[in-house]
């Protein structure tokens, strides 16, 4: 039986008030674990650890995630459970800073139950989530949500940037303290959220039942497991550069905590301001048109570093950035909505970010493994990985996405329209004219 209109509406209330806790959370802590690290001396190695092993585990944990969901007869059960725990971990982080620091190793497992206690949610969130929102309207409806959510994150983000930059003059680690501390109490309200929302009932069957060995098994024949092997792929490229953007930023380039703030922020900002649109778009044209559009575009992003790293141009690569992952990023998650089943939700997405989870840990460990073994480009032996993961990048971008099928009826448009169309020169029949109603 589906849920009443009351209970959708009361749950993406309590559901949006969750996100904007959660952004906060998001804000003072995913830009900020690299700089902490850093500051307790660790080298690039444990930088490349930091980025590999959190998701690691996080991909380990969510292969058990959906066989412990349908045990327990309860996805909201399971989300709660994890997010408590999730917020409670942050806790001994802020300690951890206000007493000056620890061990690199230790930091490092410390992120790394936090990440994978998230991660165990995640599927039965996004299965959840589908559940509520109306097939037709969840590009429009995500996009709006996390627009609103990103202006949270931004401004908790650099507002974490702004303390650290102060509290510099005092001491640096109470500045630390403070923004994770900050980061479990966000937490912990986007729990007490989460409890408030209406959990529509489920039924398993054996027949809905598929390990990841069958899944892997059908990637020639099944569009959604190339789908999940090319976003895998993408994220492998991305990551063996991502983990190292502070390393060069901090200290090689010597930016402060205020200037790393404003060149981090510029990519996360656009991203949440133009989600809204690209869900719009995608809603009409297709998740995967938008991924093919932009996935290009996030390719060229290393070369823009190479290019200049005055914070000025960085901005404007940023702003470029953002602009790319908040299509890609949307239509990934939308596209596995539209294509499986609800019964089968919480498995697709569990596999999905397994697959994604190992794509980006191993790409991180190769990026430390090759970042001393490869010759400086212009001084910077960064500046040459970046090389090596935008030339992957393009491969998959090229490669990959022709391999897959929409899988809904969607309007025709050129790539030329479609880019024409995101920036407000040639609009969509609709897309001006639309926007989402939320009744709070």
């Amino acid at each position: 039986m589906p849920p009443s209109s009351e209970q959708v509406r009361k749950s993406l209330r309590a559901s949006l008030w969750d996100g904007v806790f959660t952004s906060g959370m998001v804000g003072f802590t995913q830009d900020y674990f690299i700089p902490f690290l850093l500051l307790l001396g660790a080298p690039a190695k444990y930088v490349a650890l930091l980025s590999s092993l959190p998701n690691f585990v996080a991909a380990l944990v969510q292969l058990k995630s959906p066989d412990i969901t349908e045990h327990c007869g309860s996805r909201k059960k399971i989300i709660n459970l994890f997010v408590f725990l999730q917020a409670a971990v942050l806790l001994p982080m802020a300690f951890t800073a206000f007493c000056g620091g620890t061990h690199p190793m230790a930091f490092i497992l410390m992120v790394t139950v936090f990440t994978a206690a998230g991660a165990f949610a995640t599927p039965a969130w996004g299965s959840l989530m589908s559940d509520l929102v109306p097939e037709k309207k969840r590009g429009e409806y995500f996009g709006w949500r996390n627009k609103i959510l990103g202006f949270v994150v931004v401004g908790m983000s650099f507002t974490a940037g702004a303390v650290l930059h102060e509290i510099d003059k005092i001491n640096i680690f109470y500045g630390f303290a403070a923004i994770y501390a900050c980061a479990s109490l966000f937490r912990f309200v986007s729990w007490y959220f989460l409890t408030r929302m209406y959990e529509p009932p489920q039924q398993h069957r054996k027949e809905h039942y598929f390990n990841i060995v069958m899944f892997l098994a059908r990637i020639r024949e099944s569009n959604f497991a190339k789908f999940v092997l090319f976003v895998a792929m993408l994220n492998f490229s991305v990551n063996l550069a991502s983990p190292f953007f502070p390393v060069l930023m901090l200290r090689e380039l010597h930016f402060n905590y205020l200037l790393f703030s404003v060149v981090t922020v510029s990519a996360t900002l656009t991203i949440y301001l133009l989600m809204g649109r690209w869900g719009r778009l995608a809603d009409q044209v297709g998740n995967l048109k938008v991924l093919r559009f932009t996935a290009p575009i996030i390719a060229m992003i290393p070369f823009w570093w190479i290019i200049n790293r005055h914070p000025a141009f960085l901005i404007v690569a940023q702003i470029v950035s953002g602009f790319a992952w908040a299509g890609f990023n949307l239509c990934a998650s939308n596209f596995i909505y539209d294509a499986v089943t609800p019964e089968k939700r919480t498995r697709c997405i569990a596999y999905f970010n397994v697959l994604n989870g190992l794509a980006l840990c191993a790409g991180a460990l190769l990026g430390g493994f090759l970042l001393d073994r490869l010759p400086p480009l212009m001084g910077y032996k960064i500046l040459a990985l970046f090389a090596v993961s935008g030339c992957l990048r393009m491969a998959v971008a090229l490669l990959m996405p022709p391999l897959i099928k929409e899988v809904r009826t969607v309007q025709k448009i050129s790539s030329e329209r479609l880019f024409f169309s995101m920036i407000g020169m040639r609009p969509l029949l609709g897309i001006e004219r639309k926007t989402i109603q939320y009744e709070g």
